[in-house]
């Protein structure tokens, strides 16, 4: 049994589904084939930017307060809060849990782990929302039957038009925070084009550039070990634009990077520039800039 399978198969406090309150969280009960499982994700959660897409004007509060819960047990009482149909029914838009692309891939991440397959959420960049634009978002990496590790995405429905199965997304397709970062500095690719644009009206929010794709590296390094935390966290010294990106932020950017395997990465994370302290900043789209101390921190 290889280390991803090890590592991967438990729960982390983040994804630990936790008592389910009735929801039908249990051995039997939920699918255990991967695309199914995504199918249950998608049924339960509809992301905030796209009530659109469903016909479905989203309540303010939802808009607000649900993608702040950090951790599946919390969304999971949410959902306990506006139905108690199990977790394999599918709900109308007004029942569902109102995210953003982290949960979709956390949620999936812990009911694959709940059902034997070793998981884990990748943060990165999608080249297939805005054409032309690497746009930040959360994947689920998962062991296929073969022993192939495979990124999927489940928040990707019938609505989107994309040209790949949605549990198998290309590498091209689906930038790791790492990847994207090397193509950067080595003049691959322009900083401006990763990030955030307001494409769904999500208060206006629009952040691009090279410090943008170190907090990606950041994040993306977390939750490899244990840590998933939300895509607005960050924790240090604060760094919100290009011009205050230091020569030693750089390198330490640069080493996470150049890592030569998975046992590198978990040793840098042991850097307290890099790993997630108990007190974090969180840069909330609609309610401004809070500390807020976290109640795990790893697996």
């Amino acid at each position: 049994m290889d280390d991803f399978h090890l590592r991967y198969l438990k729960q982390t406090p983040y994804s630990d589904p936790g008592d389910s309150g009735g929801l039908g969280l249990r051995a039997g009960t939920l699918p255990r084939d991967p695309g199914r499982l995504a199918r249950v994700v998608r049924d339960l959660i509809i992301h905030r930017g796209e009530g659109g897409r469903f016909g479905h004007v989203i309540p303010e509060q939802r808009l607000r307060d649900d993608a702040e819960s950090r951790y599946v047990g919390e969304l999971l009482r949410i959902l306990r809060a506006r139905s108690d149909r199990p977790l394999t029914e599918p709900r109308p838009p007004e029942e569902r849990f109102v995210g953003t692309c982290r949960d979709f891939a956390l949620l999936h991440c812990s009911l694959l782990r709940a059902t034997g397959t070793p998981a884990r959420i990748r943060c990165g960049f999608a080249t297939y929302f805005d054409e032309g634009f690497h746009a930040d978002h959360w994947v689920t990496e998962y062991l296929a039957p073969d022993g192939s590790r495979r990124l999927a995405d489940p928040q990707v429905h019938h609505g989107y038009d994309v040209p790949f199965d949605p549990m198998d997304v290309p590498g091209d397709a689906f930038l790791r925070a790492v990847e994207a970062w090397r193509m950067c500095r080595e003049g691959r690719a322009d900083p401006e084009s990763f990030g955030v644009r307001d494409l769904n009206g999500i208060g206006g929010l629009t952040y691009t550039g090279l410090w943008f794709v170190r907090a990606g590296v950041r994040r993306d390094l977390a939750a490899l070990n244990g840590v998933e935390v939300l895509p607005w966290d960050d924790w240090g010294r604060a760094v919100l634009d290009d011009g205050s990106l230091t020569g030693e932020d750089l390198a330490v950017i640069d080493v996470v990077a150049a890592a030569s395997g998975e046992d590198e990465l978990r040793r840098l994370y042991e850097d307290p520039r890099l790993a997630v302290p108990d007190e974090i900043t969180s840069y909330t789209t609609y309610d401004g800039v809070r500390r807020v101390t976290l109640s795990a921190r790893r697996a």
